[in-house]
């Protein structure tokens, strides 16, 4: 079992609540209750269990308020991407995704080829449409440092979305962890839909799990706010890339 970033209301390590996933109960990170007044009151205590302080605001702002979604299929939101009203917002954290590997242009990326323009496909063709009418599609993705091969594909592959009307920027791991974001791939729609992906251990796509809880689609609002003030634009990040190299 995993655990999941819920939310902090700390810029250091603590206090902070995770999901522990796969079943309906919650971890609490904080500082240990040390005062002899208050464990003395405490009532039918087991020799196993520790006691923590959490400030109030984490609890408020941050305990899910409904429960756990169960997993769905990809293709279950692929109307968002339509019916969006402002923005749909991506953060992709892997280092490597099945999908890419599997699909006809890798072949000619490990072949040296020039795969930054390509036709317009279903996808890219979607988002001309709805860009067109003034909604936006943005990206922020976790490089490492050297770049895994599957990062370098992405970075070479991203000229054709970009030109189709996407914005996607990159920023680096080690950011990402400075930053506290989450370690899990999602969409975010409109600020209020959250779509959180399920990966294998091979990064084959398992299926997302959609919420509308204020708790977790309020981390991935702050999440999305601190990746895109700091986040590089894919041209100049790919610059710094070929320069390192």
């Amino acid at each position: 079992m995993t655990l999941r970033l819920l939310g902090t209301t700390s810029d250091g390590d603590c206090p902070t609540l995770y999901d522990i996933e796969g079943t309906n109960e919650i971890l609490v990170q904080g500082e240990r209750e040390t005062n002899p007044e208050h464990l003395a009151e405490l009532r039918d205590v087991k020799a196993s269990e520790t006691f923590v302080r959490v400030p109030r605001s984490l609890l408020t702002r941050f305990a899910p308020r409904s429960d756990a979604p169960e997993l769905q299929p990809f293709a279950s939101i692929s109307h968002l991407f339509r019916d969006f009203k402002h923005t749909a917002w991506r953060l992709e954290t892997r280092r490597g995704y099945a999908s890419d590997r599997n699909s006809a242009k890798w072949p000619r990326f490990l072949a040296g080829e020039d795969i930054a323009r390509d036709p317009d496909n279903a996808w890219r063709e979607n988002v001309r449409a709805q860009t067109a009418q003034g909604k936006r599609f943005e990206r922020v993705r976790l490089v490492d440092e050297p770049a895994t091969q599957g990062q370098e594909f992405l970075l070479a592959s991203a000229p054709s979305n970009i030109t189709a009307g996407e914005d996607i920027r990159c920023l680096t791991r080690a950011q990402a962890r400075e930053l506290r974001l989450p370690d899990y791939d999602f969409w975010l729609f409109d600020s209020k839909v959250l779509a959180r992906f399920a990966f294998d251990d091979e990064d084959t796509t398992l299926g997302v799990y959609v919420t509308q809880d204020p708790a977790e689609v309020l981390v991935a609002c702050q999440a999305r706010d601190a990746a895109w003030h700091h986040a590089v634009r894919t041209e100049e990040f790919a610059r710094r890339v070929r320069s390192t190299v």
